[in-house]
């Protein structure tokens, strides 16, 4: 007679997921917003739609995951802060056109599946939610022994916002002579991992443990330092006066991603020396042996979001950050382009 082949002899193991599925219901409620309707566990995640805060909504959404960084993560067996860099990657995003977000949606997969480190990615995307202001909605959870080997996991996520038609943020208000306000970024954010993890773990011959005396930390605690959530910061400035464009500095660096904010016919001069840059960026460029141009498309070099707003307004943007523990620099201005500038030139000292 046959042996019966169920799906746990075939690597998938219910009874986990429903016992993350228990772990993790308090702590989504923890992000609820009062216009969630229900509690996790349906089909579906329901969300009353505000109206009566806005005459003209357009609704904004924007998807993105956490690239390589899931293997330094699983490396380092520490699972937290990736769930807050999977909120920041699609809440910046959509902040960018001037969004405010209301709610997020995850996906979570892994090859075998624990509750307990579930558990520990899910409260980290629950805090990225609290940071940003939006419910986690739902999500969910896959177990796929043939796709992923054991340990290793994988993280995608949706973010839904809003934003009033006519101050939907499109680069098309940016004029010259208006100033560029850099906010700083906490470390790599969660692009160019894998350059990262290349030049870390096979030039500088450092292990997840060592310790870097440049960066005054260890390699998982650099690594893994979370992205920075802009949000609230931003939309309470956006409130007191008008931005004109943003820019969030993710795949692409600097270079490409400031010219996505600008019109037609102008460029954007950065001038290099003007920020305090995190040590983690000189460290990984020198040993990469980094041709200037590259870095800047590579990595966020130490500011995570950049604002475009009137010369009058910079002062006093600087300031409330400043208030509110954002780093904020002033870092350049919009320019008329000359034929065959491109949308984005750097000046200034060495990096």
């Amino acid at each position: 007679m046959r042996k019966t082949v169920t799906y746990a002899s075939a690597g998938v193991d219910i009874d986990e997921g429903e016992r993350l599925v228990s772990l993790i219901r308090p702590i989504v409620r923890t992000t609820y917003r009062r216009e969630v309707l229900g509690g996790i566990g349906g089909f579906a995640g329901f969300f009353r739609f505000p109206a009566a805060k806005y005459r003209d909504p357009v609704l904004v959404s924007g998807t993105d995951g956490v690239g390589t960084k899931v293997k330094v993560a699983a490396m380092a067996r520490r699972f937290g802060t990736v769930g807050i860099d999977l909120v920041a990657m699609c809440v910046n995003d959509i902040l960018v056109h001037g969004a405010e977000p209301l709610f997020f949606l995850d996906y979570y997969a892994s090859g075998k599946l624990s509750a307990r480190d579930g558990a520990e990615v899910v409260s980290g995307i629950a805090e990225g939610c609290r940071q940003a202001g939006c419910a986690l909605l739902g999500g969910e959870t896959a177990e796929m022994p043939s796709v992923y080997a054991a340990g290793e996991f994988d993280l995608a996520g949706f973010a839904v916002g809003v934003v009033e038609r006519k101050r939907i943020l499109d680069g098309k208000a940016v004029r010259p002579g208006d100033a560029l306000i850099g906010l700083s970024s906490s470390g790599l954010h969660s692009n160019g991992f894998s350059l990262a993890r290349k030049v870390v773990f096979e030039r500088m011959k450092k292990r997840i443990t060592s310790r870097v005396p440049e960066w005054g930390t260890t390699v998982a605690d650099e690594l893994l330092r979370p992205t920075r959530i802009y949000v609230r910061p931003v939309l309470s400035l956006s409130r007191n006066i008008r931005i004109r464009g943003m820019a969030h500095i993710t795949g692409g660096g600097m270079s490409g991603n400031v010219p996505r904010a600008l019109p037609p016919g102008l460029v954007a001069i950065v001038e290099k020396g003007a920020w305090t840059m995190p040590p983690v960026f000189p460290t990984l460029v020198g040993a990469a042996r980094l041709p200037e141009r590259e870095a800047y498309r590579t990595f966020n070099m130490g500011i995570g979001m950049v604002l475009i707003v009137r010369p009058g307004d910079a002062d006093r943007s600087l300031r409330h950050f400043r208030r509110r523990g954002v780093p904020a620099f002033a870092i350049g201005e919009v320019r008329k382009a000359k034929r065959g500038d491109p949308g984005i030139l750097l000046a200034g000292g060495k990096t």
